[in-house]
């Protein structure tokens, strides 16, 4: 593996020709949970102490983030930060002093927009009251919620730690602490029925979110769930929730931007929007990736997975596990895995900013896209149609190096 500082490897003539940087995000992960949830397959690890529960190291891994994002400042010198996403785990676990802490180191070391949104997972398991204020105070723009359901019987077939009532709680308290929030909310919940996934819907739409998050329960592997699967809504059932989900939230004035996000107005999350448009993001934290271009190429990186380990690692400056560049032919499918996702799509010229790329490199999978009824193609546009939407692992297959 190359150094990661050794910017002069990765500035070194090349094939793609990258006009422009894009939009620059951090992202930080805090690892820690209280219960790891059966479905879930993120880096998240529940906290034990020698005794039992006990509080994060804290100190320790703030001590350890500070390095790593010393040690990745030379990929990025000059660079503004357009958006920072604290990302778990269950974030919310962390003090507001130690989020106060995080984002004064973090402000110190980078160039950091004036107005930049600042998002907090946080778990309704770990709300009391004042303490979103207090993460409000300590520079958090953004709270998102997981509450997943306002079903307490989905709510512990799901495994989480909070209740109806500490979901209900939470929420309020978020929407008198924050200009903006999201919140997630899951459907085909093991046993659920198409009226109870609008009950969730309508309870979740009465709180008056500006943002909705919504997710399929998905059976991913290495989970509790892939080993013992839960009876699950079939997908003509799952379709219809759906269906139903997006017709509530229309209804309530939330527009869907994006595959599994609805907004109002101005309240679509900038963060995650530089995903989607395949924008550059620094990963720190235990487990946390990161894309990163340059004039000739565009880098994937990982940090390691382990807290314990990426503590003793990150603070002699070697969090880093893995730094690899994006080939050539797996550019194009790489980005329409995110800006597809969209459904006002992406703009042609995007795409060659953002991937050096010419448009010829698409040409023959955008025809088939569009013969297929997929995609629609006009005014130097490109977005997913209703059935792209629907369909669309195959529509970015199409995308697939041959």
């Amino acid at each position: 593996m190359t150094d990661p500082v050794d910017i002069r490897h990765w500035m070194r003539p090349g094939t793609l020709q990258l006009q422009a940087l894009p939009p620059l995000s951090l992202y930080i992960h805090l690892p820690w949970c209280l219960k790891k949830c059966p479905y879930c397959d993120f880096n998240s690890h529940e906290w034990a102490g020698d005794s039992g529960p006990a509080a994060p190291p804290e100190q320790r891994y703030l001590d350890a983030l500070r390095a790593d994002l010393e040690a990745s400042l030379p990929l990025i010198w000059g660079r503004t930060v357009h958006s920072i996403f604290i990302g778990g785990g269950t974030p919310s676990l962390f003090s507001p002093e130690s989020i106060d802490r995080l984002l004064a180191d973090v402000r110190a070391r980078v160039r950091l927009e004036a107005d930049a949104e600042i998002t907090l997972e946080a778990n309704p398991g770990t709300f009391e009251r004042d303490r979103f204020r207090a993460f409000r105070q300590a520079g958090v723009t953004r709270l998102s919620i997981g509450v997943q359901s306002f079903n307490d019987r989905h709510l512990k077939a799901l495994g989480r730690v909070h209740d109806r009532a500490q979901a209900l709680a939470a929420v309020e308290e978020a929407a008198r602490s924050f200009d903006t929030f999201n919140l997630d909310v899951m459907y085909a919940l093991p046993g659920q029925t198409l009226a109870q996934a609008e009950e969730d819907m309508r309870t979740a739409l009465s709180l008056a979110p500006p943002h909705i998050s919504i997710y399929h329960l998905t059976l991913e592997p290495n989970t509790y769930f892939a080993k013992f699967p839960p009876a699950v809504p079939d997908d003509d059932d799952a379709y219809a929730m759906l269906d139903r989900i997006t017709e509530l939230t229309t209804a309530a004035g939330l527009q869907r931007y994006e595959v599994s996000a609805y907004a109002k107005p101005g309240h679509a999350c900038r963060h995650n929007l530089n995903y989607w448009q395949f924008g550059d993001y620094l990963g720190i934290g235990a487990g946390a990736h990161g894309k990163l271009s340059f004039a000739h190429r565009v880098a994937r990186t990982v940090k390691l997975r382990d807290p314990r380990r990426y503590m003793e690692q990150a603070l002699t400056g070697q969090a880093l596990a893995s730094m690899d560049e994006v080939a050539r032919a797996d550019l194009p499918f790489e980005f329409m895995l995110n800006a597809l996702r969209l459904k006002d799509g992406f703009a042609l010229q995007d795409f060659m900013e953002r991937t050096g790329l010419p448009l010829s490199s698409i040409d023959a999978a955008m025809r088939e896209g569009q013969q297929r009824g997929l995609l629609d193609c006009s005014a130097g546009r490109v977005k997913p149609t209703t059935r792209g939407l629907d369909f669309l692992s195959d529509l970015q297959s199409l995308f697939l190096p041959d």
